[in-house]
């Protein structure tokens, strides 16, 4: 599926919500200490990554505002708030975001999705590309749509119709 313009903020949140899950899946559910284990976690990280990848196959179009407001602000809010969580030494905003994700409930999926700060940190990263992805590119015209300019100067049909239209106008108006 080739996604463009509006169309692409959403599969973007999509995108980042199924990663996230796996993320949590392969956190949570998984017993990294074994050799399976270890190679099963890794897998479904490496499965994260192609559902965010494949979220962002897109035409030529974007929407810089609608991929602002439904890709890259609820993953810096959701990212960040895990990233700001897990931060080695407590601080003031640490030990409170703590504390409300105890009060949520969401504690456990926070510690766990923490598993994997480097890849929220690279998701963040990502989706703010994809906000500014249009901006940095310029359509080339093809070959075929350049202008022909020798085209350009003749005139077109209903150009030459009302010249003929009118010239006969005025030769009958005249006699």
């Amino acid at each position: 599926m080739i996604l463009s313009g509006v169309n692409r903020a959403p599969a973007t949140l999509l995108g980042a919500a199924v990663a996230g899950v796996l993320l949590w899946v392969a956190a949570a559910h998984i017993d990294r200490t074994t050799s399976g284990g270890f190679w099963a976690a890794y897998c479904i990280v490496a499965a994260a990554g192609l559902v965010f990848g494949l979220s962002q196959l897109r035409g030529t179009g974007g929407h810089p505002p609608a991929m602002l407001l439904l890709g890259f602000l609820p993953v810096l809010i959701v990212a960040g708030w895990v990233i700001v969580a897990m931060q080695p030494n407590s601080s003031w905003l640490a030990t409170h975001v703590r504390s409300w994700s105890g009060d949520m409930g969401i504690l456990d999926v926070v510690r766990s999705v923490g598993t994997w700060l480097g890849v929220l940190a690279f998701g963040i990263g990502a989706t703010l590309a994809g906000v500014l992805e249009p901006f940095g590119r310029r359509r080339v015209a093809r070959e075929d749509e350049r202008l022909d300019e020798h085209a350009a100067d003749e005139p077109t049909t209903a150009e030459r119709h009302e010249v003929a239209t009118s010239g006969r106008r005025r030769r009958t108006s005249v006699r």
